[in-house]
């Protein structure tokens, strides 16, 4: 069998349990920007020199397959969605507070491209922050979601920029948005 079916030939796509809809549903552009932050994780995973980021974002993309595949289920269908639960919403604010933890790695906020590995995280979180969005606009539309789908999204999009720091951190570059000529307490406006 191939995977060019032709059935998406007239602007349609297939839901899990074979309902059919637009493949501009707001559904369909929620799960595919989780595709794509799954793309993204997995570039800067590919590049990515640190051992426990590397292991951290393969742990994360595993759950962003269940996570596409829940938004990819409406209630109608016959197959019952995977579940994103609290306790990987916590595992991911756990992973918050340890990075956070590392003394000086929170200096302020940080200018994208100061490292090629970082970078690529940068590019990963702000699709992160565009799959949350759309999962919003989808359920303020009327669409139907477990509620730990966005907490997951809004926790991992801090998890990603954090790993950007610690990259950043461990390769001593520095790469705060303020010089010195901008003072003013941390995470002020820095223009």
């Amino acid at each position: 069998m191939s995977i060019a079916t032709k059935r998406g030939d007239g602007g349609q796509t297939g839901l899990a349990g074979g309902i059919r809809v637009s493949k501009a549903d707001l559904r369909v552009e929620s799960y595919g920007t989780v595709d794509e932050l799954n793309t993204f994780l997995g570039f800067a995973r590919c590049i990515c020199q640190n051992a426990e980021i590397k292991e951290w974002t393969e742990t994360i993309q595993r759950a962003l397959f269940r996570l596409g595949s829940a938004l990819a289920t409406p209630p109608e269908s016959k197959k019952t969605p995977p579940v994103i639960s609290l306790e990987e919403v916590a595992m991911l604010t756990d992973l918050v507070h340890r990075i956070e933890a590392i003394e000086g790695i929170l200096s302020d906020w940080s200018l994208p491209g100061a490292h090629p590995e970082s970078a690529a995280f940068e590019v990963a979180r702000t699709v992160c922050r565009r799959a949350e969005r759309n999962a919003v606009r989808f359920v303020e539309n009327g669409g139907t979601i477990k509620p730990e789908i966005i907490a997951y999204l809004n926790r991992l999009s801090d998890v990603i920029w954090l790993f950007g720091r610690l990259i950043e951190f461990n390769a001593g570059v520095d790469a705060r948005l303020r010089d010195e000529t901008k003072i003013g307490p941390k995470w002020s406006r820095a223009w």
